[in-house]
């Protein structure tokens, strides 16, 4: 239910001024600064509520990452983690490599690792949501634009997204016959390959639109356990989509369908890395090196179908939405990242990679399927009051499994079987009220219902034969959203939300490594922003900021074993959290762009008897209980970085009629952050800058186009994820990729 706890004490007030300050004076916006260079900005649509609307008037805090920017990031084979930065308040990262995308808003995410973890920042692909993590790393490409929603969506999109959502559109089929292709080649063997073609099928209302990805590395990582030279870090990773879309009178369909078949390297575990007492990797760090006995491979087959159709009557829009999505997957890994000392050491092997213990491990996922089923509800978009209403359902049913081997990755040694059916179902409404031309209201409100049938069962290892253990849960929840829009001028208005959201109760049995399962209840938040929204410059300058405040009450969170490849599921009791974002695109001319964001997030964890295990190999800052458990009341959260910085540069200089040279960089900055629950030296990573450049020419009016790129231009290494159980482990970023690209438009 939407409670009336009392948000953290923030002086919104200064707040709300210093952003309204920043706001271009509205004198001059209404100066005629147009000159014969001057171009204005291009309008954008978003659909935070499921209607195309212009982003300068929906009342939340949202950002857009457009084709250029997701452009420079494809030539590398960059994957989604590369989003990370790009947006304020939003991180990315992953401990799978390029699967397995763990995403984070407003410091507000899941660092769980197991096969069936939820997470409160939701997916969602054409409408469809992507529940399953392995679901969620489906490759970017030939898309319209990612939307960050931040914040909790808890009316439009339900459950699971009380941190936010990032929503991908596709680019979707056309009347006229065009389409690209783009092939660039860099550092490593890095490939990649795409293209798409789009139009008519035939003269009756139905267009079409087929695209595809094709990615690949050479392997370029040393196994110096082995002396195998390239032996890891490759991969190959294939992706079609294909779209058909009607379009008639009082009638319109898009069917879509989709596949990945990835298979290449799992993350990469780097031992001992971490260096004693600092947050730095150990002098003399080789990034083309491990000394690993164990196996590394990685497996990812996904695919999917949709269809969305509308019908129109009488001023209504009815709207169904239905979704099929399945995904198989095997990812082993060499843990530890080293050797077992005690099996012996081959001459060529690194003595810091030597350990007394080692860890194995393989997920699998053999069966999964997800079902969904959207109804809806709308009258005219364009009408005073504006109103839609729906149903929706979600089924999932997985199967996953866990095993554990020797250290030389070949024969199991533990072998656990985890079963989980989820339903879901919700009701759904949504009120727009103009009351006049510079005051609007809006208001939403769901209800959600969850039932998820969970056993898991050890058929063999570490204390032998355990289960099966059955668990039932089953929730309720209320949640929804209330939102006040004031116009102050044509260019600037001003809006205050209120917004309730819930993740739903989730289950954690990975007993290769432990003998209970553990459980956490629905966490709930109450959110309250403020923001504003404006343009000036004749077109050429759009500003949006906000301030916010939260409270969570019952985060699920995850707490990592000490000694083990394991982890918990605990509540805390309270979570508060405020700050403030802002998103500039400025274009003084034809020739320069900008855009820069930037986020401030606070995070802090009110939970005074809460205590998890900690490291025992690293140097903890939190107060210890009697049974030595780290006290984690007051941490930030793990992953919550307090800065969030992006900027990005396009210049551009015309060549004859037809021509341009032009230069485009990006850069993004996040501040230190804590990798786990309890605070340590060791795992509280360093800020970090990372940067991009793509330099190129292209002619007859774009179609053609070459550049070169550099991806991580500084080749920065960042420790991305750690491993603390048995060595300091790190995985860390990729190194600097230099490449060349050509593509075509027609």
């Amino acid at each position: 239910m939407i409670s009336h706890t009392r948000l953290p004490k923030l002086r919104l007030g200064s707040a709300i001024a210093l952003a309204l300050a920043t706001v271009p004076s509205l004198a001059l916006a209404q100066q005629d600064q147009a000159d014969s260079t001057a171009h204005t900005l291009k309008n954008v649509t978003v659909t935070a509520d499921k209607r195309p609307e212009d982003i300068q008037k929906v009342p939340m805090s949202i950002s857009v990452v457009d084709p250029e920017k997701l452009a420079a990031y494809g030539a590398s084979g960059d994957t989604l983690v590369q989003l990370a930065g790009r947006s304020p308040s939003l991180q990315v990262e992953s401990s799978y490599g390029r699967t397995f995308p763990r995403f984070y808003i407003r410091g507000l995410g899941n660092t769980d690792y197991d096969a069936n973890a939820s997470q409160p920042v939701s997916l969602v692909f054409d409408d469809i949501v992507q529940e399953n993590p392995l679901l969620k790393g489906f490759p970017m490409f030939d898309l319209d634009q990612v939307e960050v929603l931040r914040g909790p969506q808890g009316t439009m999109f339900g459950r699971n997204s009380p941190a936010g959502v990032v929503k991908f559109d596709s680019a979707k089929p056309t009347e006229e016959t065009e389409g690209y292709a783009k092939v660039s080649y860099g550092t490593f063997g890095t490939a990649n390959v795409e293209g798409a073609i789009s139009g008519k099928l035939g003269n009756n209302g139905w267009t079409g639109r087929a695209s595809f990805l094709v990615q690949h590395r050479d392997h370029w990582i040393d196994n110096a356990y082995t002396g195998k030279h390239d032996a890891l870090g490759g991969y190959n990773d294939r992706a079609l989509r294909l779209q058909a879309m009607y379009t008639g009178e009082d009638f319109d369909a898009l069917l879509s369908a989709h596949v990945r078949d990835y298979d290449g390297s799992a993350a990469i575990f780097r031992p001992n890395a971490v260096q004693q007492g600092t947050p730095a990797l150990v002098p003399g760090f080789d990034i083309d090196r491990v000394a690993s006995d164990g196996r590394n491979t990685e497996s990812v087959t996904s695919w999917g179908a949709s269809a969305k159709l509308n019908w129109y009557r009488d001023g209504l829009t009815f709207t169904s939405i239905t979704g099929l999505e399945r995904v198989r997957a095997f990812s082993l890994g060499d843990v530890d990242g080293g050797y077992l000392a005690s099996a012996g050491a081959p001459v060529w092997a690194m003595p810091s990679s030597a350990l007394t213990s080692f860890s194995q491990t393989a997920d699998e996922i053999p069966q999964h399927r997800q079902i969904t089923q959207e109804l809806r509800v709308a009258n005219d978009a364009e009408a005073r009051l504006r109103w839609q209403t729906g149903l929706y359902y979600f089924y999932e049913n997985i199967d996953i499994n866990n095993f554990n081997y020797d250290h030389t990755g070949t024969t199991r040694t533990a072998a656990v079987r985890q079963h989980q059916a989820t339903s879901a179902a919700a009701v759904f409404g949504s009120l727009a009220y103009r009351f006049t031309d510079r005051f609007d209201v809006r208001a939403g409100l769901r209800y959600s219902h969850e039932d998820k049938d969970y056993t898991v069962q050890r058929f063999y290892g570490y204390t032998g034969a355990l289960g099966p253990i059955d668990v039932d849960q089953g929730d309720a929840h209320w949640s929804g959203d209330l939102t006040g829009t004031f116009t102050l001028t044509d260019r600037v208005s001003v809006y205050g939300r209120f917004a309730n959201g819930f993740r739903a109760p989730s289950v954690q049995g990975r007993l290769t490594g432990k003998n209970n399962i553990s459980t956490a209840k629905a966490e709930t938040i109450n959110s309250l922003e403020f923001g504003v929204k404006s343009t000036g410059l004749d077109g050429r300058l759009r500003f949006n900021a906000d301030v916010y405040g939260f409270v969570m009450h019952d985060q699920q969170v995850t707490a990592v074993a000490a000694t083990s490849n394991a982890t918990d599921l605990v509540n805390i009791d309270r979570t508060d959290g405020y700050g403030a974002e802002f998103d500039l695109e400025f274009s003084p001319n034809a020739n320069w762009a900008f855009t820069l964001g930037g986020s401030y997030n606070e995070t802090e964890i009110k939970d005074p008897d809460l205590a998890v295990a900690a490291c025992s190999n690293c140097t903890v800052l939190d107060p210890r209980n009697a049974n030595r458990r780290a006290l984690i009341d007051g941490n930030s959260l793990p992953r919550a970085a307090k800065y969030i910085g992006a900027f990005t540069a396009r210049y551009s200089l015309p060549v004859g009629d037809t021509g341009e040279v032009f230069a485009y960089t990006d850069w993004n900055y996040r501040s230190k952050l804590n990798q786990y629950l309890y605070n340590s030296v060791e795992y509280n990573s360093k800020a970090v800058l990372l940067g991009g450049l793509r330099v190129g020419y292209n002619w007859d009016l774009g179609k053609q186009e070459v550049a070169l790129y550099a991806r991580n231009l500084t080749d920065r290494r960042v420790i991305i994820a750690t491993s603390s159980f048995i060595s300091r482990a790190a995985m860390v970023n990729d190194p600097r990729i230099i490449g060349v690209e050509y593509s075509l438009h027609f």
